[in-house]
């Protein structure tokens, strides 16, 4: 398969104000079809914040300690604060926006944790695109192509995000390095070959949270593909896709593409349920649930539209809450728990990613 990943994910330091990503006008009504079917721990050791004040804002920027040079300037840092992106949806999926640090429950292994401060998620997107583009996704891939494009317009902003762009078929290739150039990504997208060859999906995400891994901010990954993998070497599991995904605190959303080839095909929104497709289900439904992600599948092209849409609605309105972990020594390379809820809250939905690993030093 040969995909394209968007990634975008995490942030080192803190964030910034309420984010301006998509304006308040733009914000998508949820499709009811198109329901979601359902990090970050930069590296530097800093004091917890006062978490006095309990409106959702700007977290103060830890006292960075200059690592490398990402793309385009942007200085890395180390930190021990463990971010949490929030997505909090109601009962019709839209994003509840009202809440402060005091509405907000935090859970490490079950036990009550404390959470030094909750801001909205202004802070840099650092995004990789993977596109499918093996031959079982022929169908699909013109419009694919421009409702991406859309998305990429929608989401980056020019003076603080970067997104890359990666397909997948045999093997992976990195098509455009990040960058905050929005016509470099979108030359990559028209330029991409006709599908063809079989698919190296597991084996692509793992190339892609590596090259996500050293960057500094929110780190994303944006999956156009029909889920399938038929070529990726035996001991890609998906159990170590998600180990590497939760230790390079990438977060990962899945467009698809099963359900828009169906419906071109047959006029129904589901085929017939072979194994494969079923386990390819599956398996992206557990990454993007690890992950804090969600999977959207589409039937056709206002609903492929309207998922990249939701998909850009949701980084600009998730809540990022800060965690600065106490953490056993003796524990370097444990996997923690994480559980968020939304107190005194009825019919919320609360979508994060279940888990962190402590950093080995």
């Amino acid at each position: 398969m040969r995909s394209v990943f968007f990634t975008i994910l995490l942030f080192a330091g803190a964030a910034a104000a309420q984010s301006g990503r998509i304006k308040p006008s733009e914000t998508p009504t949820p499709n009811p079809r198109l329901r979601p079917s359902v990090i970050y721990a930069p590296t530097q050791d800093t004091k917890t914040p006062d978490p006095s004040n309990s409106r959702p804002r700007t977290a103060a920027s830890p006292t960075p300690t200059p690592k490398s040079n990402d793309e385009d300037g942007v200085v890395k840092v180390e930190s021990t604060l463990v971010p949490i992106p929030v997505s909090v949806l109601d009962a019709d999926g839209r994003a509840v926006m009202s809440l402060r640090l005091a509405d907000f429950d935090l859970k490490i292994d079950g036990k009550p944790a404390q959470i030094s401060d909750v801001a909205r998620s202004e802070t840099p997107i650092r995004l990789a695109l993977l596109f499918d583009n093996s031959s079982s996704v022929l169908i699909a891939r013109d419009f694919e192509k421009e409702a991406a494009v859309r998305f990429l317009k929608r989401v980056i902003e020019p003076d603080k995000d970067l997104a890359a762009l990666f397909a997948v078929a045999d093997t992976t290739r990195l098509e455009q390095p990040l960058t905050k150039d929005v016509s470099s990504l979108v030359r990559a997208i028209e330029a991409f070959p006709p599908p063809e060859g079989a698919t190296a999906l597991l084996d692509g995400i793992i190339e892609v949270a590596d090259y996500l891994k050293e960057r500094d901010g929110r780190r994303i990954i944006v999956i156009v593909s029909d889920g399938e993998d038929t070529i990726s070497d035996l001991e890609t599991t998906l159990e170590k896709v998600v180990k590497v995904l939760q230790v390079t605190n990438c977060q990962v959303f899945v467009v698809k593409t099963t359900d828009f080839e169906n419906f071109k095909r047959t006029g129904e929104r589901k085929g017939n349920a072979n194994i494969r497709a079923l386990e390819a289900e599956r398996r992206m439904i557990e990454i993007t649930t690890q992950t804090g992600g969600s999977v959207y599948s589409p039937i056709d092209e206002r609903e492929l539209d309207d998922a990249f849409r939701q998909i850009s609605a949701e980084l600009s309105q998730q809540y990022i809450l800060s965690y600065y972990p106490d953490d056993d020594p003796s524990q370097r390379g444990a996997f923690r728990q994480i559980a968020v809820s939304v107190k005194a809250k009825q019919n919320l939905s609360v979508r994060t990613r279940k888990g962190y690993y402590v950093r080995k030093r």
